[in-house]
């Protein structure tokens, strides 16, 4: 059975570098699992891989929509799926390819699979934008009451992209958004081999919990703010603007970006707001991996260890 090799990891923990590492080494193709870097508009503040990267190596995935442009986790799976099956008649004994990046669903898509849920329609999916908009987001949360008490319990009820994708399932199927979410496993027809990256170090284990240090990540993912300034990140957020209420843009960088032309912060406090942000943010993606047993974990200076990890297990 052919094996995908996944690499993933919180922001800024050093994947990209790596993963080109590991896909010369095996000549094989980069997938990437990354929400935010398939819009062509925002490479710099989502660090998509630059031109020269995508040269050593042949990345999917990456530009490859526009910002108004509809898209979902599972559609997302579905062509990663329908590429893998195109590649493996390719692998022979080597891997298929390289699926890597930071969001959490695009993968967990892939290696698990989620539910079947509808693609919205043009019409609904505009309907309930402008709903948003006129009614505010108050009165959508009271009518997913109505309409789905059960999701209403669970759902985040201040995340107006998941309350309005629950009533367009309601809207278009006739049917609660729960009456789909059923969270079954699927089963995959190549082995999964899959790679963790971390920098933490255990600082200290204090009644019976262990106290980890991020000072490494966190050092790095305040460099590449900075990086991102210098590379042009607010003329990149001014450029998006008449933008700003698409979902693509609802996402750090740019929040704060807006924030600072409305006069609401100074550019400094909106650098240190990304920074901030972007550190909770890798926070949560390590909590959710850690919960994925099936991980292996490595320092990505580790390039020997990975590399026999995956041979060990092709």
């Amino acid at each position: 059975m052919n094996s995908l090799i996944v690499i993933t990891g919180p922001t800024g923990v050093g994947k990209t570098e790596l993963c080109l590492n590991i896909a010369e080494h095996y000549g094989i193709d980069i997938i990437n699992a990354d929400s935010r870097q398939i819009y062509a508009e925002i490479p710099i503040g989502t660090a998509a891989p630059t031109a020269e990267q995508m040269q050593r190596v042949r990345h999917y995935f990456v530009g490859t929509h526009h910002i108004g442009d509809y898209y979902s986790a599972s559609m997302y799976e579905q062509e990663v799926l329908d590429l893998i099956a195109e590649k493996e008649q390719e692998a022979s004994n080597n891997p298929i390819a390289i699926l890597t990046g930071g969001s959490m669903m695009y993968i967990d898509a892939v290696c698990n699979g989620i539910d079947d849920i509808p693609t919205i329609k043009d019409e609904i999916r505009n309907k309930m934008k402008q709903r948003l908009e006129t009614e505010g987001l108050d009165a959508l949360v009271d009518e997913l009451r109505e309409l789905d008490p059960q999701h209403w319990e669970t759902v985040d009820r201040s995340n107006p992209r998941r309350v309005v994708h629950a009533l367009e399932i309601c809207h278009q199927t006739g049917q609660t958004y729960t009456s789909f979410r059923i969270g079954k496993k699927k089963e995959r027809p190549f082995n999964i081999i899959k790679i963790g990256l971390t920098r933490d170090k255990v600082l200290k284990v204090k009644r019976g919990q262990v106290i980890m240090d991020h000072t490494e990540l966190y050092d790095r993912i305040n460099a590449r703010v900075v990086s991102m300034m210098e590379q042009g990140l607010v003329e990149e957020a001014k450029s998006v603007l008449p933008y700003r209420n698409e979902k693509a843009l609802n996402t750090i960088g740019y929040k704060e970006m807006f924030r600072y032309f409305d006069n609401e912060i100074t550019l400094e406090e909106a650098v240190r707001q990304i920074q901030s942000n972007s550190r909770e943010y890798a926070r949560k993606q390590l909590t959710w991996y850690k919960k994925d047993e099936s991980m292996k974990w490595f320092h990505p200076n580790q390039k020997k260890d990975i590399k026999d990890y995956i041979n060990s297990n092709l």
